[in-house]
């Protein structure tokens, strides 16, 4: 497994909406309200056999209020 992180910018107003939606789909490890540029960061496994990029569009950013994503690959965990 691939784990990545994402940074998810949502439409005003539409953050909660876009965190249940993501939830629902049980898409992630961890998923978090934050503050700064984004609104949510989320830690996500994509299985080894998966394009990362098509699992992502796939499977998160046909969600309606997300504006903007930024993914970050990961290597190793300390």
């Amino acid at each position: 497994m691939s784990c990545v992180l994402i940074q998810i910018r949502c439409k005003p107003g539409t953050s909660y909406k876009v965190a249940k939606t993501i939830s629902d789909r049980e898409l992630h490890s961890d998923l978090f309200s934050v503050s700064g540029e984004y609104d949510l960061h989320m830690k996500m496994y994509v299985p080894d056999e998966e394009d990362i990029g098509k699992f992502i569009n796939d499977n998160l950013l046909d969600i309606d209020g997300i504006e903007r994503t930024v993914t970050t690959l990961t290597f190793v965990a300390f």
